[in-house]
């Protein structure tokens, strides 16, 4: 007689070290008994699947380029077997894929935005001028040196790639940068105002202080001492009446603090409207997350203030606008003289009525 299997026996079964295999092949099952053997085998499949340890340690991505020092090339030749070696490749190919991603997320319209790479002292990658970040190709990012100087590409290389180069001179650890005009940040860089800190960890420790750099015609060497000055200590600028330019040690990493730029200001936006103060971290609790990003690697001027310095945000107000009135505007009525206004023509009516 065949034997009636239940989702209860099939759960014995494997609980006591058994496999369904043991389950004879003409054995009847409950429709319950049989969604237990299929879960059984998916569980045994991904297990199956699974890769063999290697004992190595786990790794994170890490996309930095690396050069020798005072090895660069220089002659012609050089310089084409360099732009189109496959490691150089590999990153034209990611600023194409930076590119589309800042369009899709709407960072940038029409032309805007730029990104570049230093892959040598005085070597750099940099996407074209009067092109769309989302519609880029390999072949249109360009070679440039730190002065703007055209080495290789097809393309014209953009004209503020030397805001980018003030950044790089002077910051060792810059070696991308990526400038978009996301909306939320960019409108904090039109009214004028610096996000505040301490509000949310994740901003405090991959952001940190969000720079400013007032205003100079985009492209020219007055906006890229002013913005280079800024962002030696800070990753993330806002770039006043313009955008917002972020560095990292990698094009990926300074494409991450673009976002982490525009969400945090979109967020303190939103809480700003909500009619309540804004809460901070403690100072203790800043203190922390700025030592963690000491470890992660990034600098932070902020690691010798003292605990009193590190949420003061006594500059932000948020939606408070100071408005003098008009001088040719007639003054409101006083509430009594509105009153009395009203009687009179109700005492009208009323006569007229009679």
């Amino acid at each position: 007689m065949k034997k009636l299997y239940t989702a209860r026996e099939v759960d014995e079964l494997i609980r006591g070290g058994g496999t369904v295999d043991a389950i004879p092949d003409d054995a009847l099952l409950t429709p319950s008994a049989r969604d237990a053997i299929k879960d059984w085998a998916r569980r045994n499949k991904r297990t199956s699947q699974a890769p063999a340890p290697t004992g190595e340690e786990p790794t994170v991505p890490n996309f930095e380029y690396t050069w020798e020092p005072g090895k660069d090339a220089s002659t012609p030749e050089e310089i084409a077997a360099f732009f189109n070696a496959p490691e150089i490749v590999a990153i034209k190919e990611r600023i194409v894929d930076i590119g589309q991603r800042i369009w899709k997320m709407t960072f940038v319209d029409g032309n805007g935005g730029n990104i570049t790479v230093r892959v040598g002292d005085n070597l750099a990658l940099c996407t074209p001028t009067l092109i769309s970040k989302g519609f880029m190709q390999v072949s249109d990012i360009c070679l440039v040196d730190l002065d703007g100087n055209q080495l290789a590409g097809e393309r014209k290389r953009t004209s503020e790639a030397l805001t980018h180069f003030g950044i790089m001179k002077r910051q060792p650890k810059a070696k991308a940068c990526v400038h978009a005009h996301p909306p939320h940040a960019t409108a904090y860089a039109v009214a004028g105002v610096v996000p505040p800190t301490c509000m949310i960890p994740e901003a405090e420790v991959f952001l940190g202080q969000i720079g400013y750099a007032e205003y100079r015609t985009p492209g020219t060497p007055e906006n890229a001492d002013i913005v280079g000055e800024a962002g030696v200590e800070h990753m993330s600028v806002l770039m006043e009446n313009h955008g917002v330019i972020c560095w990292g040690k990698d094009v990926e990493d300074a494409y991450w603090k673009m976002e982490n730029t525009d969400s945090y200001c979109k967020t303190i936006w939103i809480a700003s409207q909500l009619g309540r103060p804004l809460k901070t971290i403690t100072k203790g609790q800043a203190k922390e997350l700025i030592e963690l990003r000491g470890v992660l690697g990034m600098e932070d001027k902020r690691s010798d203030w003292k605990e009193c310095e590190l949420c003061d945000n006594a500059d932000f107000h948020p939606g408070v606008m100071c408005e003098t009135p008009a001088t040719n505007q007639a003054p409101e009525p006083a509430d009594h003289e509105m009153e009395s206004a009203v009687q009179q023509i109700t005492d009208l009516i009323m006569e007229r009525l009679k």
